[in-house]
């Protein structure tokens, strides 16, 4: 594969209708990353979407209050999703993070994300929280 890299990035409200814009950001930035598995694709999708729903839902204020940004890159090594928002410090360790039992009706989000993907961070940089998700390509 030659050298080369895709970006995408969106700004938007944390509300549940930009999850569409997710959606959309990542079908025009898949012809641009070009070839690769179909699990590695639908890994890393799962993740960004399950990341962009638990920042639309755990958010604190009003819709019009809140934002976050999205960047996507590729390379011919990796790719790489990375959230920023104002929302609270989220209280969790990503260590700890398990899927929810069978009768549970939520609780798996993180736990599909980090399944999902070779790497999963989360860092408070200031006032703004740092998703950095990361898939080899291979």
């Amino acid at each position: 594969m030659t050298d080369f890299t895709a970006h995408r990035s969106l700004e938007a409200t944390v509300a549940p209708a930009s999850l569409e814009a997710v959606f959309a950001l990542l079908a025009e930035w898949w012809p641009e990353v070009g070839d690769l598995p179909d699990t590695t694709r639908f890994g890393f999708e799962t993740a960004v979407i399950e990341i962009a729903g638990n920042i639309v839902e755990h958010s604190r204020g009003a819709a019009d209050e809140r934002r976050f940004t999205l960047e996507l890159f590729a390379d011919a090594e990796v790719l790489r999703a990375t959230f920023r928002d104002d929302g609270d410090p989220p209280l969790l360790d990503l260590d700890a993070v398990r899927m929810a039992d069978e009768d549970e009706v939520s609780g798996r989000g993180l736990a599909l994300a980090r399944a999902s993907v070779d790497e999963v961070a989360l860092d408070r940089d200031g006032d703004r929280n740092v998703w950095t998700l990361e898939s080899r390509r291979t």
